[in-house]
């Protein structure tokens, strides 16, 4: 073993005990190293920096964005939707749902493109449910790992695994050769977490969020809705002559027609059958006016309520200014709703509180109205001349016009990299897409990278590339070779899966295959095993990446599931053992 291979394996040591002590944030620890690498010769100064011009790091970077551009559309939120509705609030059958979904999306896409599709929407399940997040990213981003082994377009490994058997002059595998192997696998990751996350996943504690503007007015009621019949005593009225504050202590917060939403409709607006309304209150007030006004109550799939849940809605405080030109008038005088678009629930003047009808209330330099509206309208008053926002916006404005665009865009990107173009160009494109086609902005395309992750992708790519220029991946095959010969068949799979796993940790798992295919094609002619076999175990070995967040989803997930480097060697310690365990014996039952 010459001096380099003897420096980067110190290297190696460091770098990976600063990762388990958690003592240095491992983005710098990944930046740290590559320049280690550089200083000390192992690769050039270009090389150490190449990561952040790679394949993989213009790749995450470009999924953040394509999944933000889908979570702005709303799309997120109706899946999220349709999980819950499907699943409930059990958190195992909330953890087999998304998983298994994500999962067999990611046989057909790249397993980072799923993982970032429901990251948002796992987001937002957390949320509605209170389950934690930590309890719900990372049996998700297994999923989506798992799912690369279901078929032979589902990961890189797998794709250029047919390559390198072509150019070794053997028979590629079909579609849907490696689907007995992954199939089981997926079935089995999703299975550990339904049953025995409670066990292995990382117990995080909840931290309280901090109260939101309705949870400190207490008017944190489910938005709820209904259907105006043509019979109802309320057709053909105004809102004022509805009088729903007054009658039922309710504020009507939108009306929907085939046609439109309107945000807090004015006083004259008129009521029409077949309208779907919106209201705040408490449940027994909605009833009693559900009795006696025969509005139909909404089903589970309102359109309207969910686009109000969706989290382009919300309250803020709102005070009236110094010298405002509203002091001394009403809501009614300065036609508030039809101003601002907004519904106006609560009133305070010092330590007096209205929350019925105040519409000729005169303002006061230093009232306070809560209002409800869409984060866009609400974000306007940060420079209003009248009025001016207290409470910062909790969500973001959301353009669900675009979804089916965002959608598209997304779709589009992904089948570009069905057909051999690189997935970087191709989902840089889809990016690109997000904002000329008016889903994000400029501004907002920086905001969604996490630049932590990428800086982490950036720093360990080097690695890959010093193991291969001081020959340490080329001595670890040979060693196999020799160290191999005349073992057992199911001995020789159990070396090889090993290898394969704990050498894709270290470099990309595509590397790890285009390393060590060639060699396991000798070994198993050397040794009677079938040499298809080993190197369809290497590239699906390739992609247990658990143990580590060096895997790309692992990376992605890692800030908001809050997980540490210790959550991923203790549960995906277990989930890499158990992975081994099955493929090894599904390929010695199959192909051995």
């Amino acid at each position: 073993m010459d001096s380099s291979s003897i420096l980067l394996g110190i290297v190696l040591a460091v770098t990976l005990v600063l990762i388990v002590s958690n003592r240095i944030r491992i983005d710098l620890v990944a930046i740290l190293a590559s320049l280690a690498l550089a200083w000390l010769g192992l690769i050039t100064p270009q090389e150490a920096i190449s990561g952040f011009a790679s394949n993989a790091v213009v790749a995450m970077a470009s999924v953040m964005i394509l999944g933000y551009g889908i979570e702005r559309t709303g799309v997120t939120s109706r899946l999220a939707r349709i999980i819950i509705r499907s699943a409930g609030t059990s958190e195992r059958k909330i953890i087999a749902t998304i998983s298994m979904t994500v999962g067999l999306l990611s046989s057909v896409i790249q397993n980072i493109g799923a993982a970032a599709l429901f990251l948002p929407a796992t987001r937002r399940i957390g949320k509605k449910t209170g389950i934690p997040l930590s309890r719900l990213m990372m049996p998700m981003g297994f999923a989506a790992i798992l799912g690369g082994t279901v078929t032979m377009i589902a990961s890189g490994p797998l794709i250029v695994l047919n390559d390198l058997l072509r150019q070794a002059g053997e028979e590629p595998f079909t579609l849907f050769a490696v689907t007995p192997i992954g199939l089981p696998l997926l079935a089995i990751g999703v299975s550990l977490f339904a049953l025995g996350g409670s066990r292995i996943l990382p117990k995080k504690g909840v931290q309280e969020p901090e109260p939101t503007v309705a949870e400190i007015w207490g008017i944190d009621h489910p938005i709820r809705t209904c259907i105006l019949p043509r019979e109802s005593p309320l057709a053909g009225k105004t809102r004022e002559e509805a009088s729903f504050r007054t009658r039922y202590g309710l504020d009507l917060l939108a009306i929907r027609t085939p046609t439109e939403i309107t945000i807090a409709p004015s006083r004259y607006t008129r009521l029409e059958p077949d309208q779907e309304l919106a209201f705040l209150g408490p449940e027994e007030a909605f009833l009693t006016f559900i009795t006696e006004s025969g509005c139909v109550p909404s089903d589970n799939t309102s359109r309207l309520k969910e686009i109000l849940d969706s989290g382009g809605f919300g309250f803020a405080e709102l005070i009236v200014r110094h010298r405002a030109s509203i002091i001394g008038k009403t809501l009614r005088e300065i036609r508030f709703r039809q101003e601002f678009s907004i519904e106006p629930i609560v009133h305070q003047r010092g330590t007096g509180e209205s929350r019925a009808d105040f519409s000729d209330i005169h303002f006061a330099a230093g009232d306070i109205i809560v209002g409800f509206g869409s984060w866009d309208t609400l974000r306007l008053f940060a420079r209003h001349h009248d009025l001016l926002l207290l409470s910062p916006p909790e969500g973001e404005e959301m353009r669900y016009r675009m979804g089916r665009r965002a959608v598209l865009i997304f779709a589009a990107s992904l089948g570009l990299t069905i057909t051999g173009i690189p997935i970087s160009l191709a989902l840089l494109t889809g990016a690109a897409g997000m904002v000329l086609s008016g889903i994000l902005t400029a501004d907002e395309v920086y905001r969604a990278i996490d630049w932590k992750i990428i800086a982490l992708i950036a720093g360990l790519i080097p690695i890959g590339i010093a193991m291969e220029k001081t020959g340490a991946a080329a001595l670890i095959g040979g060693f196999l070779t020799g160290a191999l010969a005349g073992a057992p068949p199911i001995v020789i799979m159990i070396a090889v899966a090993i290898l394969a796993t704990v050498l894709s940790l270290i470099i990309s798992n595509v590397a790890a295959t285009v390393l060590l295919v060639p060699l396991v094609l000798v070994t198993g002619m050397e040794t009677g095993v079938d040499p298809r076999a080993l190197a369809l175990l290497v590239a699906v070995c390739a992609q247990n990446s658990f143990i580590l967040p060096t895997h790309q989803v692992n990376a992605l997930l890692m800030g908001p599931g809050g997980y540490t480097t210790r959550d991923y060697l203790k549960t995906g310690g277990v989930m890499t053992i158990v992975f081994i365990a099955i493929a090894v014996t599904l390929m010695y039952l199959i192909m051995g």
